[in-house]
């Protein structure tokens, strides 16, 4: 039954969270009061399953389809951008009348034709890369204050970054309500993600807190802060929507997306659960999911117990707001007779979780298979979650034939996505929706450069700092490639040890099409540039730094690629000729940007 009025849709997902970390899921330190009212009002998935890092998850809710079907199974290495195939969320929702827009985390490709307003979203503020601060992020933003991209374009902002993605998105969602406009708007923030920086109010309530005996490190002050935060701002934005007279014909979720980080120093209370980000055991992949809709019926407070998956949300969400058919081949499901409480309707079923994080997936490769009340972890592991919520407890030898029928769900899942893993999503260059082109070394084809401390220090680093970089060229022509250590928005000499550490180099060399091009580096050479003619299509950019014995030291961590028009290129690559605001670094508020700090400021 269509509904009478199309509800508006929002989405809030944080960024590694995990299960547990919300008093209303039993934290025992832990306030976040507006959460839990939308747990208390809300229709809740209690078996509620995504994959355990964060594009493949956010592949999975924007298609309805398996992550690895997109092409993304890794958060860098190129394969975390999307496959132009795809039919997204926000391409359903535009297609039927409504206004997109996201605001926070993207990570579906920072390069053209795979950001989101390639893909659908008429409105985007959104950080680079898989977190504020890595690689592709604009240089020096650490959560304070931060310069983010608005549609394409980078605009500074005062404020700390959870506060700015929910400011944001209430004055695109004022503008809808005053157009008459339905909306779907994602808020996707990078917190609590690491590096754990909170704003002073909330760090300051865990500093030095006490629980159990057990003093809190400044880390998990910070990441607990982080999570408060976020709570104070969902209280903000329903507060919004009540007053706009729009709370009750909104579907709004609440969401993460994957299991919490295990490492870095945080103390994790994981409600029993084994395991966390990027592992397959359910503290890597079980996570909150709360959807109310007053007026649709979705309130309450009732617990869905079948298993449930990220790839569910978008059937779901096209039945509830009545949309057009995508005419999409889903691998997920509409929950629709689970929210309306209709659970004879529902045939129980099985699905696949996986944690390839490779180049190239490989078969067997850290992968879970859910079924209601019972997990297979690997080939052999076998758990019965109704017994054993924790998994501690190998059951595979009691119920081998159970063992036998949910492999058998792997095999043929393997089966069928396996046959596309030879397609890479590449960038395009040459394009004049996107001209120059920024790569960055989170977009090697090697791992390792992904994070803006990585490229302060890289020589402290266990892989060596070289990689290569494969682009679609859209047209054939002559291009100019500027290669640089450190950003457009730095300027900084590519030897210079700046905040971070000098590289000892005197030539840049480019290889293509077995010639070797090569320019001395000065030391005040901020770029080299070569010009060279590109045929269109696959092209492979192999650049290095050397030293004067002629050996490779270091690759260029930036790469600013544009094809001619016919104008004057000089200078192009400049901060001012990209149009890029002033950047404050190498000095960040006052801390050096090359220590890690796990500080609140």
């Amino acid at each position: 039954m269509l509904p009478e009025k199309q509800p508006n849709v929002i989405i809030v997902m944080t960024d590694d969270q995990g299960y547990a970390n919300l008093s209303c899921m039993g934290h025992p330190i832990l306030k976040t009061p507006h959460v839990d009212q939308l747990f208390a009002e809300s229709v809740r998935l209690a078996d509620y399953h995504v994959d355990p890092t964060c594009a493949p998850t956010r592949a999975a809710m924007m298609t309805g389809r398996y992550s690895d079907r997109t092409g993304v199974w890794h958060t860098v290495l190129g394969r975390h951008q999307m496959r132009l195939r795809e039919t997204t969320m926000a391409e359903v929702f535009k297609d039927s009348g409504y206004r997109t827009g996201i605001f926070g985390k993207w990570h579906l490709g920072d390069l053209f034709p795979f950001r989101p307003q390639d893909r659908g979203f008429d409105e985007t503020l959104i950080h680079s890369g898989g977190g504020v601060g890595q690689g592709p992020d604009y240089w020096g933003n650490d959560y304070f204050d931060d310069t983010y991209q608005v549609n394409g374009e980078w605009k500074q902002f005062k404020g700390f970054c959870t506060d700015v993605f929910f400011d944001q998105s209430l004055d695109f969602m004022q503008g809808c309500i005053e157009d008459e406009q339905p909306f779907l708007t994602w808020v996707t923030t990078n917190a609590p993600h690491g590096p754990f920086y909170a704003p002073e109010r909330n760090f300051e309530r865990f500093r030095g807190y006490e629980h159990e005996g057990e003093r809190l490190e400044d880390e998990t002050a910070g990441y607990y802060g982080m999570i408060e935060n976020i709570d104070e701002n969902l209280g903000k934005l329903v507060a919004f929507l009540k007053e706009q007279g729009v709370y009750d014909d909104t579907i709004l979720v609440f969401t993460s997306d994957n299991g919490p980080v295990t490492e870095q120093g945080i103390q994790i209370y994981n409600a029993q659960l084994r395991g966390g980000k990027c592992e397959v055991w359910d503290g890597g992949h079980l996570v909150p999911f709360f959807m109310s809709w007053p007026n649709g019926g979705l309130s309450g407070g009732r617990d869905v117990a079948p298993a449930t998956a990220h790839f569910d949300l978008l059937p779901t969400l096209i039945e509830l707001c009545g949309l057009k058919d995508p005419q999409v081949e889903f691998d997920g499901k509409s929950l629709v007779p689970l929210l309306r409480d209709s659970e004879e309707e529902w045939e129980p079923r099985s699905f696949v979780v996986e944690s390839q994080r490779v180049y190239h997936p490989e078969k067997y490769r850290l992968f879970a298979v859910v079924e209601d009340g019972w997990r297979l972890v690997g080939q052999e592991e076998l758990y019965d979650i109704e017994k054993d919520r924790g998994q501690r407890n190998d059951v595979s030898r009691s119920y081998p034939e159970r063992v036998v029928s949910m492999k058998a769900t792997y095999e043929a899942f393997w089966e069928d996505v396996s046959k596309d893993h030879h397609i890479v999503s590449l960038p395009v260059v040459g394009r004049a929706e996107a001209n120059p082109v920024c790569l960055q070394s989170h977009d090697w084809t090697s791992e390792g450069f992904w994070n803006q401390p990585h490229i302060l220090r890289p020589f402290d680093q266990e892989e060596t700092p070289i990689g290569k970089w494969v682009m679609d060229v859209a047209e054939s022509g002559w291009y100019q490639i500027s290669f640089r250590r450190w950003p457009a928005e730095a300027d900084e000499a590519i030897v210079d040890a700046y905040v971070g550490q000098a590289a000892d180099v005197c030539e840049a060399r480019l290889r293509f099409r077995d010639e070797e091009l090569k320019s001395e580096i000065l030391p005040d050479t901020l770029e080299v540039t070569f010009r060279i003619r590109i045929d269109q299509g696959e092209f492979e950019l192999d650049a290095i730094f050397c030293d004067r014995s002629g050996e490779s030291v270091i690759s260029p961590f930036y790469a600013y690629v544009c094809r001619e028009d016919g104008r004057e290129m000089d200078g192009w690559q400049t901060r001012e000729g990209l149009g890029l605001p002033q950047a404050e670094w190498p000095v960040v508020h006052g801390r050096d940007p090359s220590v890690e700090s796990t500080f609140a400021r």
